[in-house]
């Protein structure tokens, strides 16, 4: 009787050690080795997507091997799943798909936008950057004015609000949700500078002075020649403002052409007094701070300065700006090589 007891306890025990083992090597098979794409997968996970469907989700595109096991590890750990694009490009065990999902360790695509670029060197910029098509891009700046119909009611373009940084998109952004980054920022840092009045004109001429002159302490100088110029009823004259009506129009050609100067684009500031209609150009911090807040000066012109290469020299009269123009095509001829003679 002993022994039928003993052999009992040793063939339950040998049961329970049998599924001990194949429990832990279902354990380890399910969560702990490694599973998944070899190349690049995104998987997208919309905001809402309960824990059973994120499982789903996550099998159907090859990720884990078993959706009811990835519920299961959820509802143990009972942490908050994140939505967002996830990449995923190397077999991973399932714990560690799961632990990226609840921190959220998104995928995305980095956009930098210098300060200066225009809408066409934006769109462009999103298009080398994977994020969608540039004309498709393009249209939708030309089009979208309705996010900063506030801000600029008579906007041509969202030319002058997509604010310069770098921005850390999910690759399956549409173009108005980038577009509607870029003007929140905008947004941000006006306020941040206390920018609230006359929006559309400081933004424009802020944009002049970021494309004339790339030095920091030039650029109060130079919005003070275009306000004095202003005050004056004199054409700003100023060439980016002759390249952005150039592109407006699909005619540009690499440079700044007799034709153009008398084109009558009212971008044009040779044809035209006053400010653009808009913007030329996205303008950072310091332009915006020198359009808010220009030099005090007498200066109604500028050139470049051949003895200090990316600065301008300032002029009261046209008398002294026609000597420092002559002193820098001076320059620019002694730069030019030798015809060979």
């Amino acid at each position: 009787m002993e022994s039928l007891e003993f052999v009992s306890a040793v063939r339950a025990f040998l049961v329970f050690l049998l599924v001990l083992i194949l429990a832990t090597a279902g354990a380890y098979f399910l969560l702990i080795l490694p599973f998944g794409p070899s190349t690049r997968t995104l998987v997208t996970i919309a905001p809402g997507t309960s824990v059973n469907g994120i499982a789903w989700t996550l099998q159907k595109n090859g990720i884990i091997r078993n959706r009811f096991a990835f519920d299961l590890v959820a509802r143990l750990e009972r942490g908050t799943l994140k939505a967002g694009v996830y990449r995923f490009d190397h077999p991973a065990p399932l714990l560690d798909v799961y632990h990226r999902i609840r921190i959220g360790d998104v995928y995305t695509v980095a956009l930098t936008i210098p300060e200066g670029f225009n809408m066409f060197d934006v769109a462009a910029a999103v298009e080398k950057a994977g994020l969608g098509s540039r004309e498709v891009f393009l249209t939708a700046e030309e089009h979208d004015t309705g996010m900063i119909r506030d801000l600029d009611p008579k906007a041509p373009s969202l030319e002058g609000y997509l604010f310069p940084d770098t921005y850390k998109l999910a690759p399956n952004m549409t173009p108005e949700q980038i577009l509607g980054e870029m003007v929140a920022h905008f947004r941000q840092e006006a306020q941040r500078l206390g920018l609230t009045q006359n929006i559309p004109a400081t933004v424009t001429l802020a944009s002049l002075v970021e494309r004339e002159t790339p030095v920091g302490s030039d650029r109060p100088m130079v919005a003070s020649v275009f306000e004095n110029r202003l005050a004056q009823n004199m054409p700003l004259d100023t060439d980016p403002s002759v390249i952005y009506a150039a592109l407006l129009e699909k005619r540009y050609r690499g440079a700044i052409y007799a034709s153009d100067l008398k084109a009558q684009s009212p971008y044009n500031t040779y044809t035209h007094t006053g400010l653009p209609p808009g913007p030329i150009c996205n303008p950072g911090i310091p332009s915006l701070e020198a359009a808010m807040h220009p030099a005090q000066t007498n200066f109604l012109y500028f050139v470049s300065d051949p003895s200090n290469p990316g600065h301008s020299r300032f002029a009261a009269t046209l008398a002294e700006h026609e000597k420092n123009v002559a002193a820098y095509r001076k320059a620019q001829s002694a730069q030019q090589p030798g015809d060979g003679r």
